[in-house]
């Protein structure tokens, strides 16, 4: 991916984001003298390019990318049926996701070299509910992703992060779904519906519980390890929730799941309760990738405006700093 523009500041900010972030799956090379991106054409492929609006439409097309997207000012209008543009000013997360949505939407299969990744995949689940799964799950993903690729996946039918972010989406897991049973799916898809919180890459939980109730517990178990082995996450986070008999299939591409629990004599007999289920349904082996979990519980009810500093923070976070630090 080639970026033109003539503000050097925002070419190479944005090829720095882009490099680091690892959103979309290409090489990213920045420039500010369109002479010098003519230069580097000829000698090499490029697969998409960002170029500023000043820049005359024909003139782009000469430079021979496979697909151009033009950076727009805000003084620019846009014209319907014109050249593909996005907006320049804006969160570069969020302008990642319409670059690859726009990538992806294009004319033609999108082009994207082979990526062999060992994500490691870690399932949070329990059978007892308000045993602190989610809050785990986040200040979990929050930690590792300061020194790995983590993305975070929440497979609940209601999960509260909308209303926890204040991001309003315009994509999620529901989309995601719908491109994998279609075959549609690739990395570039996946690049389009990420989205970013504090350190952590999430894709938005799904539009409607049916969405979950739709797909089998195989389909969603294979895209998961898709991702692992097709992406440059690291590693996978998720957040099963009560996913129901479905859960096992999920459960059994994880190399470690971690289940929170609570000392109650309701809590306790759900565990054994779920214990004899992996019995009898033949998933014994599992319980040994299981580590039981009893979590600090908050001092304070938290706040949505700050709960992500309160999970790093809190009692919770210094407990999940330690189980880190203990995993191999």
């Amino acid at each position: 991916m080639a970026v033109y523009d003539p503000d050097p500041v925002y070419g190479e900010r944005l090829a720095e984001y882009v490099s680091h972030r690892g959103q979309v799956p290409f090489s990213v090379t920045a420039f500010t003298s369109l002479e010098r991106l003519k230069a580097y054409a000829r000698d090499h492929e490029i697969e998409l390019l960002l170029i500023h609006s000043s820049v005359p439409a024909e003139e782009a097309e000469k430079i021979g990318a496979a697909r151009v997207i033009r950076l727009a000012g805000e003084e620019e209008e846009y014209e319907e049926g014109g050249p593909v543009q996005i907006y320049k000013y804006q969160a570069a997360d969020s302008m990642m996701r319409e670059v690859m949505a726009c990538y992806c939407s294009a004319e033609g299969e999108p082009v994207f070299a082979g990526v062999s990744g060992t994500g490691r995949i870690i399932g949070i689940y329990s059978p007892v509910n308000r045993c602190l799964k989610t809050s785990l799950a986040l200040t979990m993903g929050q930690l590792m992703a300061r020194d790995l690729k983590v993305l975070y996946l929440n497979l609940e039918d209601c999960s509260g992060l909308k209303r926890l972010t204040g991001e309003e989406y315009r994509g999620g897991l529901s989309e995601l779904l719908y491109y994998y049973s279609q075959n549609e799916f690739n990395w570039g898809r996946l690049g389009s519906l990420v989205y970013t919180w504090g350190d952590l890459d999430y894709v938005p939980p799904v539009r409607y519980p049916e969405d979950l109730f739709q797909v089998t517990a195989q389909s969603m178990a294979d895209l998961v390890e898709r991702i692992a082995r097709e992406s440059t996450y690291e590693a996978v986070i998720l957040d099963l929730g009560q996913f129901g008999a479905k859960a096992l299939e999920v459960l059994e591409i994880c190399d470690v799941v971690y289940m929170p629990v609570k000392e109650d004599c309701v809590s306790a007999a759900k565990i054994e309760e779920f214990e004899e289920y992996l019995v009898s349904s033949g998933h014994e082996p599992l319980k040994s990738r299981i580590q039981k979990l009893k979590l600090p519980y908050h001092c304070s009810p938290g706040r949505k405006d700050n709960y992500l500093e309160q999970l790093l923070w809190g009692e919770l976070g210094d407990y999940t700093r330690q189980l880190l630090r203990k995993q191999p």
